[in-house]
């Protein structure tokens, strides 16, 4: 198979497969032009550049003057564990972690791996998470004080109802933590609202920047409370805070390109009409791509109502000619890079409908797909069994 890849799709994508993936995502021209440049850490200019930053995500976030926002290098799960090592109480009180994917489950296993007391409700893969799956657990064990829960788990693409979930557990006056890592900057997030306490995300998400760093939304008084928590002394946020407050620095080398890039990408966001106008896009992203799939007869595993426009999943055909290996290669050839699936009982694969994409784009894939499978000729479309 080679590497080679030709054909001609919207600015700043010419040469490369398209990334229907949840991350790392396929970016605009202006955002790669930006990683052009060097800058200097220390400089001033690079400084007045992490404000910006930070403070356009509070804006993004909804957030008052109450909460901070503090980056961290490295990726989503850097901040994730950041986060829960920091914010999450580590002797008498215990953290609830509401799961219906490996990313709860991902969260649960660094709780366990810092010894932070825990304990977990795992759900299908299948599985929209609502109030009543975790408010008997709050009314019954007093000594759960905090709450995490993935917004969109990509797992499957569904989108568990945020603010629902963050009242129940506010009312109860628990803690509440939310991984936004592939919702925030289009799915409607608003930490003043729905009262969150914390909220982590990435730069390579629905903001459309590269990798390179992920962040923290919290409430100051959480954040200065968490002095001297840590386990860690990388993933220190309130050390890494205090350095960002002091002088505008970084206590380590930052990602200077990413920061920059995803300053453009903020931009950019704006640029379109913020996160509203984003869900639109990738929202008719989605529609195409799942009326593809019908017309060519793969069904997917969420209903309409269960999935967000974030990635899809869909059942693997059941006929015999059909090999992931082989369906991602030739499709990758013709330009566009998918994920396999993540499921825990089903065969699967996943296509992502975010990024610096458009309908144009899905129906070309749509278009790739038909013709990959007529030559491997897979016929059955039927899912195949659990």
């Amino acid at each position: 198979m080679t590497n080679a890849i030709s054909f001609q799709g919207p600015e700043g994508q010419e040469d490369m497969p398209y990334l229907l993936t949840p991350g790392p995502l396929t970016t605009s021209r202006s955002v790669k032009l930006a990683l052009l440049a060097d800058w200097g850490s220390r400089d001033v200019e690079f400084r007045k550049l992490v404000k910006e930053i930070r403070d356009e995500l509070k804006r993004i976030a909804g957030c008052d003057d109450t909460y901070e926002c503090v980056i961290v290098q490295g990726s989503g799960t850097f901040a994730i564990e950041a986060a829960l090592g920091a914010l999450t109480p580590n002797k008498r009180k215990k953290t609830l972690v509401v799961a219906n994917g490996a990313y709860g489950e991902r969260a649960a296993k660094i709780l366990e791996h810092i010894g932070h007391p825990h304990e977990r409700i795992s759900k299908t893969d299948v599985t929209q998470l609502a109030p009543e799956h975790f408010t008997a657990h709050l009314d019954e064990d007093k000594a759960i004080s905090h709450v995490w829960l993935i917004h969109c788990e990509t797992t499957s693409g569904i989108v568990n109802p945020l603010s629902e979930l963050a009242q129940a557990a506010k009312a109860r006056g628990r803690i509440f933590m939310v991984d936004a890592m592939s919702s925030f900057g289009a799915l409607d997030v608003n930490m003043v609202r729905d009262n969150i306490d914390v909220l982590v995300s990435s730069s390579n998400k629905c903001i459309e920047g590269i990798p390179g760093f992920s962040y923290v939304l919290v409430k100051r008084e959480l954040l200065e409370a968490s002095q001297g928590q840590s386990h860690s002394v990388v993933l220190d946020l309130y050390e890494q805070w205090k350095g960002l407050e002091a002088n505008g620095q970084f206590r380590f080398t930052p990602p200077t390109h990413a920061l920059v890039a995803f300053r453009q990408a903020l931009r950019e966001l704006d640029e379109e009409g913020g996160a509203p106008a984003r869900l639109k896009r990738y929202q008719r992203n989605a529609d195409v791509l799942l009326k593809g799939m019908d017309a060519i007869g793969i069904r997917p595993l969420l209903s309409a109502n269960e999935s967000g426009p974030i990635i899809q999943t869909f059942l693997t055909p059941r006929d015999p000619n059909f090999k992931f290996e082989e369906f991602y290669e030739a499709l990758r050839a013709r330009g566009f890079a998918i994920y396999p699936g993540k499921l825990t009982k089903r065969d699967s694969f996943r296509i992502g409908t975010i990024g610096h994409l458009d309908a144009r784009v899905m129906e070309r894939a749509v278009d790739a797909i038909r013709e990959v499978l007529a030559e491997m000729n897979v016929k059955d479309m039927m899912p195949r069994d659990l």
